[in-house]
């Protein structure tokens, strides 16, 4: 597939999805959602890709919302069908059985703050903007932001955000536990690698059962979670990769992660 409105490539196991429609501040529109699906179906059937950095192309926005001059003429039905577009890509996103970094450089704006809270966890540049401005256009998030928001930072902040409509900045961001790590812009990128390849180097069926783990449990009994749990670890146990791990540390090597199970 010809990728028009992202760039789509990779650094060694790291691969990067780039929203790239400058002229529109990489809003979103349905042709952006296709070609995403379409990406992470590559990376879905590619073992030796580990991690995967979304960002925006550009220094001035990741994703600055959806695009009103495509909403703005929507029937109800339409409507609908757009939101359920765009959550189920994102639960996609959020399934992906490798790291998933928001790597934010700019405006993240409603569906921009949606698609960045997908991601197991966002870095953001000093200059990054947050929100869920929709209120402002007499509507909502419809990509799950109230949803999420509310999981990751509580529910009276979620209905705060998302009913002011009001924009923050990256430092807020991360006071309330939207965002992980701020990061002057000229060292954002950097920082994000290191810690894409971090991730990279470790064994591939770990860092699926830590998401497995934690996406699954958050929402069960404690007890229940400690299940999930207790399968994840068994799984490891069974991989080349947890025997390699443990023999290399009695070993006093480093271990060399193959993947797979």
């Amino acid at each position: 597939m010809a990728y028009e409105n992202i760039i789509f490539e990779r650094d060694g196991d790291v691969a990067i999805i780039k929203f790239n429609r400058p002229k529109a501040l990489n809003a979103v529109n349905p042709d952006v959602l296709a070609e995403v699906k379409n990406a992470l179906d590559t990376i879905e059937s590619d073992p030796d890709t580990k991690v995967l950095i979304l960002t925006g192309e550009g220094e001035k926005a990741f994703v600055a919302g959806a695009d009103i001059a495509h909403m703005v003429n929507l029937s109800p039905l339409e409507g609908r069908k757009f939101s359920r577009e765009g959550q189920n890509l994102l639960f996609r996103l959020e399934a992906l059985p490798i790291p998933v970094i928001a790597c934010v450089n700019g405006f993240a704006l409603g569906g921009g703050t949606e698609i960045s809270m997908a991601c197991d966890f966002i870095y953001a540049s000093e200059t990054a903007k947050f929100g869920q401005p929709e209120s402002n256009l007499g509507i909502i998030p419809g990509f799950g932001g109230t949803q999420r928001l509310s999981r990751l930072v509580g529910k009276a902040v979620a209905k705060e955000l998302c009913m002011s409509g009001v924009i923050i900045s990256a430092a807020e961001a991360k006071e309330i536990g939207l965002v992980n790590k701020v990061f002057p812009p000229e060292q954002l990128w950097e920082e994000t690698m290191k810690t894409a390849r971090l991730l990279a180097s470790k064994g591939r069926v770990s860092m699926r059962g830590v998401k497995h783990s934690i996406d699954r449990g958050f929402d069960v009994t404690l007890q229940s979670g400690c299940y999930i749990e207790a399968d994840a670890f068994a799984m490891c146990m069974a991989s080349p990769d947890g025997k390699e791990g443990m023999a290399a540390f009695l070993e006093k090597r480093k271990p060399e992660f193959k993947g797979g199970l």
